[in-house]
């Protein structure tokens, strides 16, 4: 679009169907990787990706003609896809339906950033529920417990 200038900061968080911990650290650089590619290639800036073993968090720089919700479930499909082609999980792999995404300004990024890298160390401490829920609240979403991701 010519004349079109933006800023859009966007956090994804989506898991593993029913918080499984499927995604092993042997090989979730390499599925890091694989989701960066489809950002990317889809137009998007990939600026931080992590997770853990059931849950994954990426912030992207969007531009405004992007449709957040098409860009995810490719991610989503394709990562699913990419899974199971290379044989990573002997269990059935899928991610849970929905997500959340969580805008930001330009000078939250570096706190952002670093919150994503530090995944592994937070959920020593932490439950991906409680860090959904706080998010949720944090940034005044109004939710329904039956709609949330499938929680044991």
């Amino acid at each position: 679009m010519a004349d079109t200038y933006s800023q859009i900061y966007i956090q994804v968080v989506f898991a593993v169907r029913n918080r499984e911990a499927l995604i092993n650290p042997l090989w979730e650089e390499e599925l890091f990787k694989y989701i960066t590619g489809i950002v990317q290639n889809k137009g998007q800036k990939m600026i931080a990706i992590n997770g853990v073993s059931d849950h994954i968090h990426f912030l992207i720089g969007m531009k405004p003609s992007c449709c957040l919700s098409d860009l995810v479930r490719e991610v989503k499909k394709s990562s699913n896809a990419f899974i199971k082609e290379k044989k990573f999980s002997r269990f059935n792999f899928e991610w849970q339906e929905g997500f959340g995404a969580f805008s930001y300004s330009h000078s939250q990024l570096s706190d952002v950033i670093k919150y994503i890298e530090n995944q592994k160390k937070h959920h020593k401490k932490e439950t991906f529920k409680y860090e959904y829920l706080a998010f949720l609240k944090a940034f005044e979403i109004e939710f329904k417990d039956e709609y949330l991701f499938e929680w044991i």
